[in-house]
């Protein structure tokens, strides 16, 4: 895997970036197209729902699901 890629959001009014590996955040790509989302609506979803978790695992694990349901290039 490749090295992280970071890339910054406002979320909830506040700034903040994200770093994920580029593998992650084409998954994430995949799954806000599939939703009609933005990325940066995808993340503010993402954040809504992930309680104490850390953003960039919650979107990892988001990643990790999609896949297992989808595959690896849906």
């Amino acid at each position: 895997m490749s090295g992280l890629t970071k890339r910054s959001v406002v979320l909830a009014g506040h700034a903040t970036s994200v770093a994920l590996e580029p593998e992650f955040w084409a998954v994430l790509d995949r799954i806000a197209a599939a939703r009609g989302f933005s990325k940066a609506q995808l993340l503010a979803d993402i954040d809504a729902g992930r309680g104490r978790r850390p953003l960039a695992s919650a979107c990892r694990l988001l990643a990790l699901s999609w896949v297992a349901e989808h595959g690896p290039t849906a």
